[in-house]
């Protein structure tokens, strides 16, 4: 029952890491110093401690679920992609979704993979 909690509590501070790479990521790519400095603070002070600190694999996997989402809004590029609704038309410039898919599915297979070894090796 003790080494299930433990199991589970590891698997909680791995999502909270993700939510802290994705919001890294984030600002690195689009809000900069705004979203960067509060969340390079709170990786500090989670990094304090050695049993959180044992699953921040958990930020590859949230800067890889960024990536897949721009991959996802992307998804009709790369290039112009022009529309017409009712009276209303328009052109939208697409980027190419395929690195970012790419990136993504490395970054998320990759985090969740070293936190699973990582986790056998330690229980």
């Amino acid at each position: 029952m003790q080494a299930k909690l433990a199991h589970l509590a590891g698997c909680g501070w791995f999502w909270t890491w993700a939510l802290v790479g994705c919001a890294g990521a984030l600002g690195a790519v689009s809000l900069g110093p705004l979203l960067l400095l509060p969340v390079f603070g709170l990786g500090l002070v989670m990094a304090t401690s050695p049993r959180i600190r044992s699953s921040a694999f958990g930020l590859l996997t949230g800067a890889g679920a960024l990536c897949l989402f721009v991959a996802w809004v992307q998804r009709r590029g790369p290039g112009e992609v022009c529309w017409q609704k009712g009276t209303a038309t328009g052109c939208d410039q697409y980027l190419d979704p395929r690195p970012w898919l790419a990136l993504g599915v490395i970054l998320v297979v990759t985090g969740i993979a070293a936190h699973a070894v990582r986790a056998r090796r330690s229980g």
